[in-house]
């Protein structure tokens, strides 16, 4: 079976720290759920993987070009995924996967209803109550999700 890594990241703001580059080496795709705030960034990333990403509140000012917008919708490795900046924005009966960010605080859970998994990676830049933070999903081409979990960056 082949595993794709995704790595989830969030609300950078404009601001990406060795730990979270180092890190991010060797992803698949990378899934940002917005507040990049900087093409640069975002060329960086690009540069690393193949990156998925939002629109965040802070993002307006800048162009990340036509594909980057409020909501995105995916496919990977069988499944349908879904980047909105505010949870309550998700529509969690539409994808498999669905990231959020926006609260800058990390959680990884199954939606009681949907069975969707839902993910806030956290900010590895301005953290609220936690550690700086990234996510990493890993699935199988079959459509499973091998592991999904959050990181503490240094």
């Amino acid at each position: 079976m082949t595993k794709t890594r995704y790595d989830i990241i969030a609300d950078t703001h404009g601001f990406l720290s060795p730990g979270l580059l180092e890190n991010l080496q060797g992803a698949n795709v990378i899934v940002h759920a917005g507040d990049i705030c900087s093409p640069s960034d975002y060329r960086t990333l690009c540069d690393i993987a193949p990156v998925q990403m939002c629109l965040g509140n802070n993002d307006w000012a800048y162009d990340y070009g036509p594909l980057v917008r409020a909501r995105k919708i995916f496919y990977g490795s069988g499944l349908k995924w879904q980047i909105n900046h505010y949870r309550e924005h998700l529509n969690l009966s539409m994808s498999d996967i669905a990231i959020c960010g926006h609260t800058h605080t990390p959680f990884v859970e199954r939606d009681e209803w949907t069975k969707t998994l839902v993910m806030n990676p956290g900010s590895p830049t301005y953290p609220r109550h936690s550690q700086p933070s990234m996510g990493r999903i890993v699935c199988g081409d079959d459509g499973t999700i091998l592991e999904a979990r959050i990181i503490e960056l240094p």
